[in-house]
């Protein structure tokens, strides 16, 4: 119950971000820059504000586990993504989205705020060590996937994947792990930042599907099976099997909500990119974000996580 409440009340701040769009308070730069915000600032903070509680008891060994998990899962997830074009018999030349969409969720935009706002701040030290696999893989795996094969290959950045988003992560774990005391003034800034995070980025989500055809969404039979496999078939497969390890309600979430989330908006940068299916990415990313307001709550319930 507390999933659906959350999730509608992302869906109703989504349906803001839509209605200031179509009001023309939201334009693309307007949206640019709050994304901007949400990256660079909001998110960071939401993630730092995890390091904040006085009361946690998040063992180290915990997080290495918690660790361990995220390899495995995005381990699994790639091994997917290599069979499952085929099984779809998707055309060839789409193979990349499909691969880059099964991989990459928006666990940054979606998957955070609904941590936060369903298991408190504390979770999101469990959530922040998805990030760093998450980072590596969407510069290397994600770039090799989307580029055309006859593509000069690209070298590996590091500064590309020490982004501000992974800075955070480490220091957060830093803060926690050493019990560095911060003032309460720098304590009640971040979470006052970390507060625009969900706001700002379900607007951002909702002014993005007013640019959507719904005819091309509903038609789309092979994106649709796919949505239900990512959104459904995936995140109760993951749970069960992460059950098996015997891991904590709240560790069983977090993994929960980032199998659960929809496909990244970084997939359709990808495509735009490096000469992708922009469309096709795109209605993935709208696609799985409507039905993920009604997946989420329905995969949390039979679960019972």
């Amino acid at each position: 119950m507390i999933m659906l409440q959350q999730m509608i009340v992302l869906f109703l701040i989504m349906l803001v971000g839509f209605w200031s769009r179509k009001k023309g308070i939201l334009d693309d730069n307007a949206s640019k820059k709050i994304s901007g915000i949400v990256i660079n600032i909001a998110n960071p903070a939401l993630i730092l504000s995890a390091s904040l509680s006085k009361d946690s008891t998040i063992e180290g060994s915990d997080l290495v586990m918690t660790f361990m998990i995220a390899i495995v899962l995005f381990a699994s997830l790639v091994l997917l993504a290599h069979f499952l074009p085929m099984i779809l018999r998707v055309p060839k030349r789409d193979y990349g989205i499909y691969k880059a969409m099964i991989v990459f969720s928006n666990i940054g935009f979606m998957g955070f705020p609904v941590i936060s706002a369903v298991y408190g701040s504390e979770a999101l030290l469990y959530a922040s060590l998805f990030l760093i696999p998450f980072n590596i893989l969407i510069y290397t795996y994600g770039i090799q996937v989307m580029r055309p094969a006859t593509a000069e290959k690209e070298p590996f950045q590091l500064k590309k994947v020490l982004n501000i988003g992974v800075i955070a992560c480490i220091l957060s774990l830093v803060i926690y792990l050493f019990k560095i005391p911060t003032p309460k003034a720098i304590d009640s800034t971040i979470t006052l930042l970390s507060n625009l995070t969900a706001p700002l980025s379900m607007m951002v989500i909702g002014d993005s599907m007013t640019k959507m055809n719904l005819k091309e969404l509903v038609t789309d039979t092979k994106l649709i099976i796919f949505s239900m496999i990512k959104l459904v078939l995936i995140p109760l497969a993951g749970v069960a099997a992460i059950k098996l390890l015997g891991v904590n309600p709240m560790l069983t979430g977090v993994c929960m909500i980032m199998l659960s989330t929809p496909v990244g908006s970084m997939t359709a940068m990808l495509a735009q990119q490096y000469d992708g299916d922009f469309e096709l990415a795109s209605r993935g990313v709208a696609l799985t974000t409507l039905l993920s307001v009604l997946s989420m709550p329905l995969i949390s319930a039979i679960t019972g996580v």
